[in-house]
């Protein structure tokens, strides 16, 4: 209710000035009252609009994900515009997905990864990845590009190549299909039950495949795109027992983060071919059955804040710290760096920064890291936390990655 009175009031200032040169003004207070209420992160919603004028002809044009925004220009901004009498309205605002995408309105990472950019070409940067077998939304197609939402949110551009379109129905065939899990770092399918086999792809920890046969050996298993393979029985499990059997913890956590040492630094990463440090914080609680946000700026505002004194007190193996530069009189806090409490004697914590690593905060320790410490911002607990931002896979069957 708050919310819309703060509109509504916004929108009264629209009704009252009628004059054209103030308008524009009025328009992007009411624009920038939108986002701050529905679209305070564009990472994860779409929120484009803009306000042309040409002689007595107004133009607002855009697109956005949320229903609400639309509705609200559609019913309040439009008709008190109209009331002026003074300009000729020209309203379009593309409600994601969008028409481009017609029954389509998904796809399924096809790829052992599929690399998702900025911008909906090759050469924009790396924004996020998503893994063999994740259902993805579909929100808008241009070209040989489509603008998708992952599950934990991330809006950005993936190439065709990457992923397998689906309708309704061929979504619900696919995510009702037994799966299997690759519990491996890396490895591949093959064309036979034989390891000497042509490869059909290679494999990244954390992969889906649809379940065809259960063999002494081999699993048989089918791509999204129906290709099918054969994946060595002691590299991944059945996912339906993976989930009821996996219990999250501390010591889980610290396992699976220590499969990574070594692994290189990549700016948008969230696999073992390469990871970003919060890339790597989200794969390692995949790995426990969780999804958690993407990067250490949404992280942070997730779980129960500990160590609210930055003095490393009352932490526990597996809660999240995070790095940065603390807020001043003149600028906020900006979060840039996150890794995971290893709860040991030795103060350390894993993180990816080059690459993989475990580092020291004990200034006497060979591998002190005295460049995070100082810039410490906090930490949060993820485990055993109640939080609309952090999915646990045991409770929500509708997301499988």
């Amino acid at each position: 209710m708050k919310n819309h009175i703060i509109l509504f009031a916004l929108l009264f200032l629209v009704s009252c000035n009628k004059q054209q040169s103030n308008f524009q003004n009025d328009f992007e207070a009411v624009k920038d009252s939108l986002k701050t209420i529905y679209a305070p992160d564009t990472r994860v919603e779409v929120f484009d609009i803009k306000l042309e004028k040409k002689d007595k002809t107004l133009s607002v044009t855009g697109e956005t994900t949320n229903a609400d925004v639309v509705s609200i220009f559609n019913d309040q901004l439009t008709p008190l515009i109209d009331k002026t009498g003074a300009f000729h309205i020209d309203y379009t605002i593309d409600l994601l997905p969008n028409k481009s995408v017609g029954k389509t309105k998904y796809a399924v990472v096809n790829n052992s990864v599929a690399n998702i950019r900025s911008k909906p070409k090759h050469s924009a940067e790396l924004a996020t990845q998503a893994i063999l077998g994740t259902v993805l939304n579909v929100l808008k197609i241009d070209g040989d590009f489509y603008l998708i939402q992952t599950p934990d949110r991330y809006i950005s551009w993936v190439d065709h190549g990457g992923v397998k379109l689906m309708t309704a129905a061929e979504l619900n065939t696919w995510q009702t299909a037994p799966k299997i899990i690759y519990t491996q770092t890396f490895g591949h399918a093959y064309a036979s039950k034989n390891a000497n086999a042509p490869i059909v792809s290679d494999l990244v920890l954390g992969a889906q495949l649809a379940l065809l046969e259960t063999g002494k050996n081999f699993y048989k298993v089918a791509y999204p795109d129906s290709r099918v393979g054969y994946i060595n029985k002691k590299e991944a499990v059945i996912y339906n027992h993976w989930i009821k059997t996996v219990q999250p913890s501390g010591d889980l956590i610290e396992n699976t983060a220590k499969r990574f040492v070594g692994s290189p630094y990549l700016w948008g990463g969230t696999s073992t071919k390469g990871m970003d440090c919060s890339g790597f914080t989200k794969t390692v609680y995949l790995m426990n059955g969780f999804v958690i946000p993407r990067d250490a700026s949404q992280q942070i505002n997730a779980g129960e804040v500990v160590d609210s004194n930055l003095a490393f007190e009352n932490l526990q193996k597996g809660d999240l710290l995070f790095f940065g530069k603390k807020a001043t009189d003149s600028t906020k806090q900006r979060t840039t760096h996150v890794g995971i409490w290893l709860g040991n004697d030795k103060n350390e914590f894993i993180h990816a920064a080059s690459q993989v690593r475990i580092n020291s905060i004990n200034p006497k320790a060979d591998n002190y890291d005295a460049f995070n410490k100082n810039r410490y911002l906090g930490a949060r607990r993820y485990l055993g936390v109640e939080d609309a931002m952090i999915i646990d896979l045991k409770k929500d069957t509708t997301v499988k990655l």
